[in-house]
């Protein structure tokens, strides 16, 4: 007999995706998180700036008493504001570094485990290995100041060509960064996301296996890649949204893979969150019910 869904993983959300208006900080953060952790489907969070004080506290206190696992999320910070952990400026890099290292009290304040980031734009082919150097050094700045807060430092692999256009792009040279940092800092991995795999040119079976060793978050999503689509590119579309890549054959696919290579287990439950934003006139709830009917049609067959 199959093992339930939620035996062999620990469900989560990123909720600044499904309620993007929470992604600047601010909007109705406080009802979103507490109408995600009302949801018992939910086990984990992901959660990035909370710009008022009192409701940041409230959050952290709605978020321990559910027993939520909490990852922070910087991506949303350093996309909007320009943070390129391997510019070849280095006033521009210490500053996004910095940056990044001061949010680290703000991911302990709302119980985070998880201090999760990207990487920088991608230069090209003549300076790819250099500006890898670059981010190699800020991560492991970033983790050595994660190690007081005891936060886990995961790097999320974006496209390179598309949307993002991230200098890590591939999941080899994702592998790569991590191979660099893991002696030093265990805890570092990597995220890998179902919606940019087909956006970096990768199946789910040769970016998994590749990265297997180091993976430690999940995402599951969708993305579209038809270049006159108006959510052309990177925008996490439901799953089985009109032009879109990723539905519930995909998303079976990649669970399947992600139990070849041991990341699902029956007993130890590692994180699959959803990441899916709302295309214009959806809500968020529509949305979050099509990812969680998504999961349940993919792990049938799984």
């Amino acid at each position: 007999m199959k093992p339930d869904l939620h035996q062999m993983m620990r469900v989560g959300i990123v909720a600044f995706m499904a309620f993007p208006e929470l992604s600047s900080g601010d909007g109705p953060v406080l009802e979103a998180i507490e109408e995600i952790c009302h949801d018992p489907f939910f086990e984990s969070i992901e959660v990035t700036r909370i710009n008022d004080g009192a409701v940041r506290k409230k959050v952290a206190e709605i978020l321990a008493a559910s027993q939520m696992e909490v990852g922070f999320a910087c991506q949303p910070i350093q996309l909007s504001g320009g943070l390129d952990l391997n510019s070849p400026d280095e006033g521009e890099r210490k500053k996004a570094v910095e940056t990044l290292i001061g949010y680290l009290p703000m991911a302990k304040e709302l119980g985070a485990t998880k201090f999760a980031l990207l990487s920088g734009r991608d230069p090209g082919p003549e300076g790819r290995d250099a500006a890898i150097e670059r981010l190699v050094d800020s991560l492991a700045q970033v983790c050595e100041a994660a190690r007081g807060y005891d936060l886990a430092v995961a790097l999320e692999v974006f496209d390179r060509e598309i949307d993002k256009k991230a200098v890590i792009g591939s999941t080899k040279d994702a592998v790569r960064v991590a191979a660099r940092l893991r002696p030093q800092f265990p805890d570092f991995g990597l995220m890998l996301d179902l919606s940019h795999l087909p956006l970096q040119g990768e199946s789910s079976r040769e970016a998994l296996t590749l990265a297997k060793d180091y993976i430690t978050h999940i995402h599951v999503g969708n993305c579209i890649l038809d270049p006159e689509h108006p959510l052309y590119g990177d925008s996490h579309p439901r799953f089985g949204a009109p032009g879109g890549v990723n539905d519930v054959a995909e998303l079976a696919e990649f669970l399947r893979v992600l139990r070849d290579i041991g990341y699902l287990s029956e007993g130890i439950t590692r994180t699959v969150a959803f990441e899916v934003k709302p295309m214009p006139g959806e809500s968020p709830q529509i949305v979050i019910a099509n990812a969680k009917r998504t999961l349940r049609a993919a792990w049938r067959q799984v």
